[in-house]
């Protein structure tokens, strides 16, 4: 039995574990057909050098020796045949081969971003430069998109590979030629280190740089920013930031191409003396009859076939290839862990009706946090209850929702719905009963009727809450949602909220009993918050409902309200009982009441009635 080495075991996984390893490999599983033909027309092209050395030896023997010419001929034409068609087919099945990896990269990267249940993977700020390769590789932003690399592999490796076939077939002259021209065209991928100049390139500062200059080049070509870089005449400031960053970057990459320039004299005095020691010795060789003219026509003919080993043109283009191959990789198990959330075996699904939800001693530090966002936070929530969360900036409002959708888990205590762990109940049958409005929503490029209702729904469900949330008339339920399509219909940012809004009180009729308003209405005037609040909550009556926002005129509408702080809950009641403890929340209550004006009345029980916001 034999035991192979640890030495040449180690080095097995450090060849396996390159990135130009992978990435071959990668490209191979991937798209098999395309790469095996890929690879058969490479090795093709690469026998060309010296099979037209050898094929032009022997035609010019023959020639000389006055034979037949017919055999000669033919494997000359062969020759050249294959070295003229090859290349544009190689080309094509490389740029094919190219796209089809993009595809299956991007593929997984989708796969990798959405695979999670939750979302922690994407909000992990050490992930980002990965995250970026993976995502921009193919918009030439950082190098040749994925199909143009294929073309400068494939040339870069046909000649490596054309050129030391060529160099062994100088064995047939002397045993140390080919070493010789090897060690010498060799030599320059060493003393040059291309691969080292690309990597200089592509530094975290480089990229930095890139980054900087981008973003600066999208806010001055983007419609959205175009009204504030005007107003505030931010222009000149914008192209000179744009101009400096490019600048900057290009410094950086001039100076990683200079870094290398000092040793290209020496590869010229190598190339040179090798180059010329071993033609001196053909020209000796023919001169005395040793070599015939055969010989000296294709030992010369290889020896100018492997100059094209030189200078290493294939590093640049395969480190930009494997770039993106080596992110996905590695982003594929960081976002796997990083967004996973537990699903356990015989999971309870949850109940078709309102629930009571208890947050019973949660803790939770988001894993790239230094400090708990919550900490010991306990509250319990009524079933078919409103509860309005209300708090400073950092207190840990929006965290709350996260941990409710279950885009993360709490790191101790748990969150129950009607005694059940989150945890224990069916993940998919949960966030079906669960409707939800963001204070980033989404906008979908797709009809007003599909913004409504993702999943689908009937007509009457659909207009039924574009009515409750102040929508209906907008647009046709068919119309597009953005200006680029026909008949698209470009609404404001107050009826993007209301259209949200609708969102939710359609998933309640196909439904959800859980709603979740995180500033669902930041966008719309005071009264028309209130207003669209009181039918929210008149359309969401048989769920419990929970609201996150800054305005009072808001949250006093809901039964319930809890002050949140330092990611605690530390005051929670009625709008009446807070006001009557003289806490934190009439502090908050009175700092909003004193910047506006208002009227005050009576309503028939005697109590105040504040207009305009509060």
């Amino acid at each position: 039995m034999s035991v192979v080495p640890r030495s040449l075991t180690g080095q097995l996984a450090g060849l396996r574990a390159r990135p130009a390893t992978r990435f071959f490999v990668s490209m191979t599983r991937s798209v098999p057909g395309f790469a095996v033909a890929w690879w058969l027309l490479l090795l093709l092209r690469a026998l060309v050098p010296p099979g037209l050395a050898v094929s032009t030896g022997i035609l010019v023997g023959r020639v000389g020796s006055g034979g037949e010419l017919t055999g000669p001929l033919v494997l000359f034409a062969v020759v050249f045949v294959v070295s003229q068609v090859s290349p544009p087919v190689h080309q094509v099945v490389g740029q094919l081969l190219g796209h089809h990896l993009s595809s299956v990269l991007n593929d997984r990267l989708m796969t990798a971003s959405l695979g999670p249940d939750g979302i922690g993977h994407l909000e992990r700020g050490d992930l980002t430069n990965d995250l970026t390769t993976a995502r921009d590789f193919d918009l030439g932003m950082t190098g040749p998109p994925m199909f143009l690399n294929f073309d400068f592999i494939g040339q870069g490796l046909v000649m490596l590979l054309g050129g030391i076939a060529s160099a062994l077939v100088l064995a047939g002259f002397a045993w140390w030629a080919p070493l010789l021209l090897l060690a010498a065209w060799g030599s320059t991928h060493w003393l040059l280190r291309e691969s080292g100049v690309w990597r200089d390139r592509n530094t975290d500062e480089v990229k930095a740089a890139r980054r900087h200059t981008d973003y600066a080049y999208d806010l001055a070509t983007e419609p959205a920013v175009a009204k504030e870089v005007r107003l505030f005449g931010l222009a000149p400031w914008l192209l000179e930031r744009f101009t400096g960053h490019r600048l900057h970057l290009h410094q950086l990459q001039y100076d990683a191409t200079k870094l290398r320039e000092k040793s290209l004299t020496g590869a010229l005095v190598i190339v040179l003396v090798a180059n010329a020691l071993l033609f001196w010795l053909l020209a000796e060789a023919g001169y005395a009859g040793r070599l015939d003219l055969q010989g000296v026509v294709t030992y010369a003919g290889a020896a100018f076939g492997a100059s094209s080993i030189a200078f290493g043109g294939l590093s640049w283009a395969l480190d930009g290839a494997t770039a993106p191959v080596v992110a996905i990789e590695r982003l594929e198990p960081e976002m796997a862990q990083a967004g996973a959330l537990s699903r356990p075996a015989g999971s309870t699904l949850p109940s078709a009706h309102a629930p009571e939800i208890r947050f019973r001693d949660v803790t939770f530090t988001y894993p790239t946090g230094i400090r708990p966002v919550l900490e010991h936070f306990d509250v319990t929530i009524p079933a078919g209850t409103s509860l309005a969360i209300v708090g400073q900036n950092g207190a840990g409002k929006t965290t709350i929702a996260k941990l409710l959708c279950r885009l993360y888990d709490p790191d101790s205590g748990s969150i129950e719905i009607d005694g059940v762990d989150l945890r224990d109940l069916d993940l998919d049958a949960w966030r079906q009963r669960l409707a939800a409005v963001f204070q980033d929503f989404v906008r979908y490029e797709l009809s007003l009727r599909d913004n409504v209702a993702p999943h689908g729904a009937d007509t009457e469900v659909v207009e039924h809450a574009l009515e409750q949330a102040g929508a209906l008339g907008l647009a046709d339920l068919d119309a597009p949602m953005a200006k680029g399509y026909p008949g698209g219909v470009d609404l404001s940012g107050g009826q993007w909220q209301r259209v949200a809004l609708a969102r939710a009180i359609a998933e309640v009729g196909t439904g959800a009993r859980v709603v979740l308003l995180d500033e669902p209405t930041a966008m719309l005037d005071v009264r028309g918050e209130a207003e669209i609040f009181g039918r929210v909550l008149g359309a969401t009556s048989e769920a419990t409902t929970i609201l996150i926002s800054h305005r009072f005129s808001t949250v006093r509408q809901a039964q319930l309200i809890c002050v949140v702080e330092h990611g605690r809950a530390i005051e929670l009641g009625s709008h009446h009982e807070l006001m009557s403890v003289g806490g934190r929340y009439r502090t908050m209550y009175d700092l909003q009441a004193i910047r506006f004006a208002h009227e005050v009345e009576y309503d028939e029980h005697g109590e105040e009635v504040v207009h305009e916001s509060l």
